[in-house]
């Protein structure tokens, strides 16, 4: 139990002072727009207190609640990606000098990030961005100077929405490791928090606010906060041999009839906490006196992703889907040794036509002629 603490309300606010007041730009849950979103917070009032949301396929709506809780949402449409691996992102400028054109660097050192309120799956999809960009064989500058020395204060879920499968993708709903901080909202007896220390940066922090040790009472609340959030899990996803079924099923037509209410809007791989594509573009000005490269986001959803020398590869939407939905299951397994998915369920909610992967999956296997052997 050395490592479990309790602290009231006050001595959260007090630890999110003790951040900023290292330099650090806090980023947390914040209610704007009719959603819960992650932006800049200057301290505990900025948190969304007494709110939570309702998520279905295709729906998010704001819920207020009777309590003051100040994590009890699900997941933000915003994944932390967008902090780590932004969504533009200027690689250099060149401006034309007497002498030619000069390139200036655009390198500049990255704010020092304090993220507030991580979820279990929302740490397994940092985990597997830090596998695909700093630690495989093509390093991404740009990412390890963002992520480097991030503080990641977490948030134990004790309840799960409609669109969560975290639990069936094994990245949730507790989180055990990748943290300096977790907590875990109690609000009854009393509003507190029971905080696990999971790095020696975190241990020194809450050394400088005031707390406790936690009970043996506490510690089985919010076990037992997440085992609800378990029970309540509103999707499931069959995990058995799920590369050989999607590599096996290549031509099932259940591709064609999914095609047929796709947009191809790219929300989903937008809203994905693990999906890192990018495309670069070269900008001029008018005058021919300044270029600049830029990288931005893309997506397998976008007609002109896979175009190469002669035309584009995935010119059909059927053929888009397939794409994501395959490689986030099945070729993810080969190129980085894990699963693609973790569970959060953004791609459900912020689906315009609410195409849910979940269900996508159970069609497939439940239709699957081939046989399914044993993945590799």
């Amino acid at each position: 139990m050395e490592n479990r603490f309790l602290i009231t309300l006050e001595g959260l606010g007090a630890l999110l002072a003790e951040l900023k007041g290292m330099g650090r730009t806090l980023i947390g849950p914040v209610v704007r727009d009719g959603a819960i979103v992650y932006d800049e917070i200057t301290g505990l009032r900025d948190l969304p207190a007494g709110w939570g949301d309702v998520q279905e396929a295709g729906r998010y709506r704001l819920e207020k609640r009777d309590d003051g809780a100040l994590f009890a949402y699900n997941s933000s449409p915003m994944a932390w990606k967008r902090f780590l691996h932004p969504p533009a992102l200027t690689l250099w400028k060149a401006r034309r000098r007497d002498d030619g054109f000069r390139i200036e660097s655009e390198a500049q050192a990255p704010p020092l990030h304090a993220f507030i309120g991580v979820r279990a799956c929302d740490l397994r999809a940092i985990a597997i961005q830090d596998r695909v960009l700093m630690e495989d064989r093509f390093r991404d500058p740009h990412y390890a100077a963002r992520r480097r020395d991030v503080f990641i204060l977490a948030a134990q879920c004790a309840q799960a929405g409609n669109t969560c499968f975290c639990a069936s993708m094994d990245s949730g709903p507790r989180a055990t490791q990748g943290f300096d901080l977790a907590l875990t909202e109690l609000l009854h007896p009393e509003h507190r928090f029971l905080l696990e220390v999971g790095s020696e940066a975190g241990g020194r922090l809450l050394s400088r606010v005031p707390h406790q040790v936690a009970g043996e009472a506490d510690w089985a609340a919010a076990l037992q906060a997440t085992e609800n959030a378990r029970a309540q899990m509103g999707r499931h996803v069959d995990t058995r041999n799920i590369k050989t079924l999607l590599y096996g099923n290549a031509e099932h037509p259940r591709w064609e009839e999914t095609a047929q209410r796709c947009l191809a809007c790219a929300n989903c791989t937008m809203v994905c906490p693990t999906c890192f594509c990018t495309a670069i573009e070269d900008h001029t000005d008018l005058e021919g006196s300044e270029a600049r490269r830029v990288r931005h986001w893309d997506s397998c959803f976008t007609s002109q992703f896979s175009h190469i020398h002669g035309g584009v590869v995935r010119a059909g939407i059927a053929s888009r889907y397939r794409q994501w939905l395959t490689h986030k299951l099945a070729s993810w397994q080969d190129q980085f040794g894990t699963l693609g998915c973790v569970g959060c369920g953004r791609c459900i909610s912020w689906c315009p036509e609410g195409i849910d992967i979940t269900e996508e999956l159970a069609v497939i296997r439940a239709q699957d002629q081939n046989g399914a052997g044993e993945d590799a």
